[in-house]
C-alpha cells in the first residue's frame, strides 16, 4: 500500500475508479490539447503537471516563481516519466509582473489553462502587508490571467480552490471564496472551473511537510490535538483538478464526497502514526522547552519529543466542509467526486467595491489590516472571523 495511505489511514485511491472510467476521454483529449499551468511548481501544481505530461499533450507550458522548484519539477518528470512528443517547457515567472504579460503576448494560445496559485497559510494573517499579497495572489491575479485567457480564447480556465472557501472563518478562505465570485464574473465569457478539496498530505509547507523536516533536522514535534482534518494525497490533488479542468461544465465545483476511505483524522495521530513507523514512540512533553531539551536525548531511546496540545491560535476552522446549504449539489455525476453545479448569480456592486478600493489602498500606498478585514466582511456578509490576538508565527 502507498505510505502516505497507510498515515491518512486509507487503503484506496479516492477517484481511482472515476479517473479509469474516463481516463480513455481523459487522455485523448489531453493528448489533442495545449495546456498552461500557472503555479504548476507547488505541490498542487507539480501533482497536476504530472497528470497531463504522462497523456502526451500538444502543448504544457508551465509557469512558476520558484525557480528551485521548477527545476526539481524538470528532474523528477525526466525520472519517472521520460519525454513527450509535444512542447513542454518552463518558464520562472511571477503571474503579476509585465516580464509574464509579454509572455503571453508572445504566445497566448491555450486549449486549457489551469492555475493552482495560491498563498494558503493560515499564518499569513498576521500582517497587512502578506494580507494584501495574498488578495494579489489568490485574487487579483486570478481576475487578470483569466481576462487574459478571454483575450487569446482559451476554451476553458480552471483555478484551484479550497474547502476554507465554505463559510469563511479566515482571511485565506475568504479570499479563495471572493475568487470563485470572480470565476462567476467572467463565466459569461469563458468556460469555467474549479474544485475545492481538504489537505494535501505531506505537501510542502503543510504541518504534515513539517513532521518530516522535524524528524530530519532531529527537532520536536509539534501538533494540534482537538483539530482534525480529511486528507487527499498529492496524486488525487492533481487528477481532482484535472477532471474538474476537462469535465466540469461551466461554473461547475468538483470536491472529494465523504465515505468511509475519507474521514477526519487528528493531526497527532498521524504523527504518532508516522513516528512509529520510523522505530519511536512518541514521548508527550508539557512545555516547548521541555521538548527542546529532550531532543538530545530521548531519540537514542527509541523517542521523540512532542508537544500535543489544543490550538488557539487565529483563523483555525475546527471541522472542514465542501459546500452549504444554499449551494446546489449533484452526487450522480461521478463514484467518488460530488459536483456543486452553480448559477451566473453574482453582486456585480459588491465585486466593482472590491476592486475599487483594494485599488485604492494600492495607490495611495497604506492600508491596515483592521481595513482588509472590513473590505472582506463588507463583501462576503458569511465571512466569520475571530482574531485571537494570537498566531502561529509565536508557536514552536
Amino acid at each position: 500500500m502507498n505510505s502516505i495511505l497507510e498515515l491518512i489511514d486509507r487503503k484506496y485511491e479516492l477517484f481511482r475508479q472515476d479517473v479509469e472510467k474516463y481516463d480513455v476521454e481523459l487522455s485523448y483529449i489531453v493528448k489533442h490539447s495545449s495546456f498552461l499551468v500557472l503555479g504548476g511548481a507547488g505541490s498542487i501544481g507539480q501533482a497536476v503537471v504530472k497528470e497531463i505530461f504522462k497523456r502526451n499533450p500538444k502543448k504544457l507550458h508551465v509557469i512558476d516563481i520558484s525557480e528551485n522548484n521548477m527545476v526539481e519539477l524538470v528532474r523528477d518528470i525526466r525520472s519517472s516519466e521520460g519525454y513527450i512528443d509535444g512542447d513542454f517547457e518552463t518558464f520562472s515567472l511571477d503571474i503579476g509582473s509585465i516580464e509574464y504579460d509579454l509572455f503571453i503576448d508572445s504566445d497566448g494560445q491555450y486549449d486549457y489553462v489551469l492555475n493552482l496559485s495560491a498563498l494558503k497559510h493560515v499564518r499569513s494573517e498576521r500582517d497587512p502587508f502578506t494580507l494584501m499579497r495574498m488578495i494579489d495572489v489568490n485574487v487579483r491575479n486570478t481576475d487578470k490571467t483569466i481576462s487574459q485567457s478571454i483575450k487569446y480564447g482559451v476554451k476553458k480556465y480552471f483555478c484551484v480552490s479550497t474547502d476554507k472557501a465554505t463559510n469563511p472563518i479566515n482571511i485565506m478562505g475568504a479570499s479563495k471564496r471572493i475568487m470563485e465570485m470572480y470565476l462567476t464574473r467572467k463565466s459569461t465569457q469563458i468556460d469555467t472551473s474549479t474544485a475545492r478539496f481538504a489537505n494535501v498530505a505531506f505537501s510542502d509547507g503543510s504541518l504534515l511537510h513539517s513532521f518530516n523536516q522535524r524528524i530530519k533536522k532531529q527537532q520536536p514535534i509539534v501538533a494540534p490535538v482537538d483539530i482534525q482534518r480529511y486528507f487527499i494525497t498529492p496524486k488525487e490533488s492533481g487528477e481532482l483538478c484535472l477532471m474538474s479542468c476537462i469535465f466540469g461544465k461551466n461554473r461547475d465545483i468538483f470536491f472529494p464526497k465523504l465515505h468511509e476511505e475519507l474521514h477526519l483524522i487528528p493531526f497527532s495521530e498521524i504523527a504518532t502514526r508516522l513516528l512509529d513507523r520510523l522505530g519511536f514512540r512518541a514521548r508527550v512533553c508539557e512545555t516547548e522547552e521541555e521538548a527542546r531539551q529532550l531532543i538530545a536525548s530521548l531519540p537514542k531511546k527509541g523517542e521523540w519529543p512532542c508537544l500535543f496540545s489544543e490550538s488557539d491560535t487565529t483563523g483555525e476552522k475546527y471541522f472542514e466542509e465542501f459546500f452549504t446549504d444554499k449551494e446546489k449539489v449533484d452526487f450522480s455525476l461521478f463514484k467518488n467526486i460530488g459536483v456543486i453545479k452553480n448559477n451566473p448569480n453574482y453582486d456585480e456592486r459588491k465585486l466593482t467595491f472590491f476592486d475599487d478600493e483594494i485599488q485604492r489602498m494600492r495607490l495611495n500606498k497604506h492600508w491596515t489590516k483592521k481595513q482588509i478585514l472590513e473590505l472582506l466582511k463588507k463583501t462576503l456578509p458569511e465571512f466569520s472571523h475571530k482574531d485571537t490576538g494570537k498566531y502561529l508565527e509565536g508557536k514552536m
